[in-house]
């Protein structure tokens, strides 16, 4: 069975460049649309760099009208992924791809999740608490920021010394080993 699978980033795309990376030479697997809410994302370069399509979508696009369900119809899109991407999703499309359609959080959910926890900020936490541990969430997508059933978490040691972009390092070594494939155990072959 071949899964078409769309990925929304805001940012870089690292995790998103891993996905591609590790899904390039799969038969039953492709990346085939890379959605961006950023017209100057940098994942909008690799993406074209790797030859896939990408759509840039405004606020008033994916929230006031269900058409991204029709470009995802086109692009038999079977499957979504967000790898830093920050906007809400939609119940429309989160209904539509219910079970079919993960996140991954740069912290231990139900730890340092919710409106406006991303990237540094939820280093910054981790480090300001005094944690000892912290790690990753692949979660389902719901209606509410980084509350869907959790799929997988991988953990890592915070050393007293450990700044917050040393924890930002430690976060992106296990998402960019673990997120590929935690989606490829997801999706039946």
């Amino acid at each position: 069975m071949l899964h078409n699978i769309a990925i929304f980033a805001s940012g870089t795309g690292s995790n998103a460049k891993k996905i591609v990376e590790h899904f390039k030479h799969n038969q039953n697997i492709n990346v085939t649309l890379i959605v961006s809410n950023k017209a100057n994302a940098p994942v909008l370069e690799m993406a074209r760099a790797n030859g896939i399509p990408t759509l840039v979508i405004d606020r008033g696009y994916f929230y006031q009208t269900e058409d991204i369900l029709k470009i995802f119809n086109k692009f038999s899109i079977s499957f979504v992924v967000l790898a830093g991407f920050l906007w809400l999703v939609p119940t429309y499309l989160v209904r539509a791809f219910e079970k079919r359609m993960v996140n991954i959080h740069p912290a231990l959910l139900p730890k340092y999740g919710g409106k406006g926890m991303y990237g540094m900020r939820v280093h910054e936490a981790v480090k300001n608490a005094g944690d000892s541990e912290t790690g990753i969430t692949i979660h389902f997508v719901n209606e509410k920021y980084d509350d869907g059933d959790i799929i997988f978490q991988a953990k890592c040691q915070v050393g007293l010394e450990d700044t917050p972009d040393d924890i930002a390092q430690k976060i992106h070594q296990l998402e960019h080993r673990h997120y590929p494939e935690v989606i490829e155990k997801l999706l039946p072959g």
